[in-house]
Formats: C-alpha cells, structure tokens, sequence
C-alpha cells in the first residue's frame, strides 16, 4: 500500500517530552495498575492512546484567546462569545455551559428520564447509559446489524435501523419514550458515522409520535466529515455546512468539547425547547454553577470558542482522519483484525478475533491491551464486556456482540512517526499473540463505570509467556 500521509497543516511551537520506558518498568507498573491501563501513571506510557478527549493540543489561537477570559461569577462575556459560536456552528438556540459533556448528559437525563422510561440509541456509551439507567430508564440498541460486524464495509454503520426502532415504539409505547439518544459518530461501533439521509428518516418517525431526538455531538464534525466523503449529493458542501444541517435534524445536543473543539475542559447541552432550557439551567445551578460559566473558568470557554472555528476547517479535519486511517491501513496490511471501515478519532482492535484463545468470560480486550502496553509501551482502553457492565436486573455480566480495544489518536498531537511506531508495536503483538497465555478476571469491581478503577488479575501464571 502507499505509504502516503496527509502533510500536518501546522508546525511545532512546544514540544511535551515522553517517556521511554523498558518492558521490565512497564511489567511492574502493569502489576501495581492491577493490569487496568486506566491506571497507569502518564509518566509510566510512552504513546498515550486512552482517549482523544481533553489530550488534543490547543493552537496558539487558542492559547491567546485565553488571555480574554472574562472570569466574571455572572454574565460573563466570555460566555456571550462561547454562546454566539455554538449558535452559529450547531444551529442550537439555548445553550447551557457544563465543564465536560458527561455532566450535560447528566442534567438531560434528570430533565427528560424517569423510571420505566425507555430510550432507544444507536449503540450505547458508557456514561451516556448509566446516566440513563441512574434515572430508571431502559437502553434499547436499535443500531443496523452491519455495525455489530467488525468485517462489514458499511460506510453508514452508525445509522438506525427503522425497522428495529419503530418495533420498539410499538412495544413499550410512545408514551414511555422521552428521547431519542443518537451518537455522530458512534463511539463503541467503531467511530462510525450516522447519514444525513438515515437521520432525516429517524426524524420523520420522531416526528410522528411527538418524541425529541437528542443528538451526541462530540464527534459531530468528524461525522460531517464522512457524510461529505461518503454519502451522495454531499462532497461539494462545507464540513460547517453538512454540521449545521446535521444539527438541524435534532431538537438537542449533549456535548464534550474536549473533542472536535480541541479543548482540555468544558462541554454544553443545547436545547430548542424553552421550557426543557429553563429546567436544565435549574440543574446546572446545582450541580455545575452558574448558568454563564456552568463550571468552567471564562479562558476555558474562550479555548472552545476558537477551537469550534477551527474544528470545520476542511484541511485540518482531513489531516485528522487521514491520520487515524493511516494507522488503521498500517495494520490492515499487516493482517491485524481491526474494525472496518476506519472511523474518525481511533482504531478498533477485533479482540475477540485477534485472542480466539481467550474465552469471553476472560475479558479478551482487557487482556490485550494489557499485553500492549507490556510489549509496546502502548496504551489504550478496553471496549467490551467491561465496559458493557453488568444488567442491572440479572446482575449478570453483559457481552456485547464487538470485543474491542480502542486506539484514540489525539488531535494535532503525535507526529507520523509516533503512528508508525505504534503500528509497528501492534503488529509486534500479533505475532506473539500465542504467547499470551490466558485472559484476566476480576479482583476489584466498582458498580459504575467499572472499567476505569477495576482491578484484575492473570488466569494464568503470566499475561505473557
């Protein structure tokens, strides 16, 4: 394959050093961890692939528009200006400042979900659910089957499947149904986008039962993205075009804009409805802060501010997802089963196929991305049956159709040569994937979120032989 790479359309400013660590270091920070790469210290991680969310690097646009932070307790001009820009972008009337956007998604669910209430979702996000099940809701995946196949080329596989969504309104009742949760793109499938075309059909069904469609816009300009590459009658639109109209299929937004916006903090929820606005900045006053800076510092806002402007460039969204695909097409050549085709902001690797080995009940993707971080000095995060859960009527584990460990390339801040050195460590992994002697079990489970402060230990003697 061609070893073609977008050109990066900025230059280094700053420059962060990275540690260097030996297999003998990483083996026994693996162990104090409790082989959980959640954590790890980030002074022990020499490629630091957790997340893409608050690890971007701010531009030097950003960084001076934070010397106009107004850090006024009320009415903040710094916040009229993050307003008027996630107005222009998004298309949301009211917008409600939160400092990240699990705690938008908090004051939604408190507003909209009560128990016995069901809320249908194409694919679930950890936070996004248990926000939803804390408030007695019930999740409903009604995402197309293609989404739950690694293999499938799908170009759309974030799109809903009508049939499946219009089935669950006839089984719970319209009644029982407060929203709409659609992911752009979708997190645990893979980074996969959701069409305009599918979005548009999704509304018409809303429409008819009388039910808002919230959207999780976190990764909405990437989705923008993929609509103008992949979708037809869009590749002669504007990212910011294609994003406005996105938006305007959807009465909400919940938002963590410490991705596409480049920020390290900070996040909104936007509404259309003016009573659903007034109830939700009742509860930012409660749990956030003030309903202009909802707990954020002005100079946050006034990052995020620039960074939305920066986000629907046309060069620097390119130069984002073409990097990510660069990995992606690095281990495809090599055989390694990722997800297909390449979303957004991460590789997805097939755990599952990649650890046949390994039974599910011995959480494959936990055991290898341990088994990256010891022989590459990689880190990542699992996507499966740990961060699935457990049913919280059965107890019982849950195993989701995809076994996954996620990739998350952050933006504008590791070079080609760190994604070479990634593919290079991975493919070193799947070569010695036979020494990896069996799975890991549990030896500390928190209830919520577990993935992030669980515990494990080997089932074998050593992770790797």
């Amino acid at each position: 394959m061609s070893r073609a790479h977008p050109i990066e359309p900025y230059r280094i400013k700053t420059v962060e050093a990275i540690p260097v660590t030996t297999r003998a270091q990483r083996a026994e920070a693996l162990v104090r961890a409790g082989y959980n790469t959640c954590l790890l210290r980030a002074d022990e991680v020499t490629i630091d692939l957790f997340t893409d969310s608050g690890t971007n690097a701010m531009s030097d646009r950003q960084w001076s528009a934070m010397m106009l932070g107004d850090e006024s307790y009320c009415g903040s001009s710094s916040f009229y200006r993050f307003e008027a820009a996630v107005q222009q972008y998004y298309g949301y009337p009211h917008v409600i400042p939160t400092h990240q956007g699990r705690a938008a998604e908090n004051i939604l669910a408190q507003c909209l979900i009560k128990p016995g209430h069901h809320v249908p979702g194409n694919m679930y996000f950890p936070s996004t659910r248990v926000h939803l099940e804390r408030n007695g809701g019930i999740f409903h995946d009604v995402i197309i089957d293609e989404a739950h196949d690694p293999n499938s080329e799908h170009p759309f596989k974030g799109d809903v499947d009508l049939d499946k969504l219009r089935a669950m309104i006839e089984q719970v009742g319209p009644e029982n149904i407060p929203l709409f949760w659609i992911h752009a793109t979708v997190n645990m499938a893979g980074g996969q986008p959701i069409s305009l075309a599918n979005l548009a059909k999704v509304r018409e069904v809303a429409d008819q039962h009388g039910i808002p469609i919230i959207l999780d816009a976190a990764r909405a300009v990437e989705n923008a993205w993929f609509i103008k590459q992949r979708e037809p009658g869009q590749s002669d639109r504007s990212v910011a075009d294609i994003l406005h109209d996105l938006c305007a299929l959807t009465d909400g937004a919940t938002m963590s804009a410490k991705k596409d916006s480049f920020a390290n903090i900070g996040g909104w929820l936007a509404v259309r409805d003016d009573a659903l606005a007034e109830a939700a900045r009742g509860l930012v006053v409660v749990y956030e802060g003030m309903h202009t800076y909802g707990g954020m510092a002005g100079r946050d806002m006034e990052a995020i501010t620039q960074g939305i402007v920066e986000s629907v460039q046309e060069h620097s969204i390119a130069a984002r997802v073409g990097q990510v695909e660069y990995l992606g097409e690095r281990l495809i050549e090599a055989g390694v089963p990722v997800v297909r085709p390449i979303g957004g902001h991460a590789i997805f690797l097939d755990a599952a196929a990649i650890l046949s080995h390994v039974p599910r009940e011995e959480l494959p993707a936990q055991t290898l991305i341990a088994a990256i971080y010891l022989i590459a000095g990689v880190r990542g995060v699992e996507r499966g049956a740990v961060s699935a859960g457990r049913d919280p009527s059965t107890g019982e584990n849950r195993y989701p159709p995809l076994e996954l460990v996620r990739l998350a390339i952050p933006r504008r801040t590791y070079t080609q040569s760190h994604m070479d050195a990634v593919a290079d460590g991975i493919i070193d992994v799947y070569k010695e994937r036979s020494q990896i002697a069996g799975g890991l079990t549990f030896v500390h489970e928190p209830k919520a979120m577990r993935f992030f402060q669980a515990r494990f230990a080997p089932t074998a003697d050593v992770l790797v032989r």
